[in-house]
């Protein structure tokens, strides 16, 4: 199934209106034509079928002839990732967790940060590939650049955790996370967090883990506390 986005549509929604990027991929790559279907999502759980009343390289236009919804899962995870030096490397965790399953992502701006500037519309365009390409029906929450402090200070629910490199007690994520839970994870930049930073951390109830036993990069570190929240909570 080909999956298009449209976050304007609503469950009272009849016609679909493409635009012209899509109508192109439509007649050009899909080779649909009038009176074939197409799905589409809204990214808060509804997926539309619809069928083309006109299959223009333009404008291709359809009406919706069927909608499902799919309830959200009864747990959220919620990954804070320093920005990666080489954006490519974030870019590429941005597409795999979206594909796991990640409901929100925060990048968070820290003492050891090489990159302090992100683009948050190109962000966006890869979540949105990559919630197509997954067939998810959920858009992920893309917050904005957020200092650590700032972050550490906000309401966060559910269970709170920091994945660093220091030498100290830390328990395995996997085996701290609870089913059915809502978690936020802090992953750190090249050069882990600072130690204020993780004393921080400890204040505000952040319980510190370990991913394993080696070193991670930042980006596959971010995958691995993803996958495993998923995975626990299969």
């Amino acid at each position: 199934m080909q999956l298009f986005y449209n976050p304007d549509i609503t469950e009272n929604t009849t016609q679909l209106v493409f635009s012209k990027e899509e109508s192109r991929h439509i007649v050009k790559v899909l080779r649909k034509s009038n009176g074939d279907t197409v799905h589409v999502t809204n990214g808060k759980g509804w997926l539309f079928t619809a069928q083309l009343n006109l299959a223009d390289i333009k404008n291709c236009l359809a009406t919706i002839t069927d909608k499902t919804f799919q309830n959200s899962k009864n747990y959220t995870i919620h990954l804070a990732v320093a920005p990666t030096k080489m954006n490519d490397r974030y870019e590429w965790f941005l597409e795999k967790a979206t594909e796991i399953g990640i409901d929100s992502i925060t990048p968070i701006i820290c003492d050891h940060s090489e990159r302090k500037v992100v683009k948050l519309e190109r962000y966006d365009k890869i979540l949105q590939a990559a919630m197509k390409q997954s067939l998810h029906y959920y858009m992920p929450v893309l917050n904005p650049p957020t200092p650590f402090k700032t972050f550490i200070s906000q309401q966060h629910t559910g269970d709170c955790f920091i994945a660093h490199c220091e030498d100290t007690n830390k328990k395995s994520l996997k085996q701290l996370i609870k089913p059915n839970t809502n978690i936020t994870i802090l992953i750190g930049p090249e050069g882990d967090f600072s130690i204020k930073e993780i004393e921080l951390a400890l204040k505000n109830n952040f319980i510190p883990v370990t991913l394993g036993h080696t070193r991670l990069r930042t980006e596959t570190a971010a995958i691995v506390a993803c996958h495993t929240a998923a995975l626990i909570n299969e």
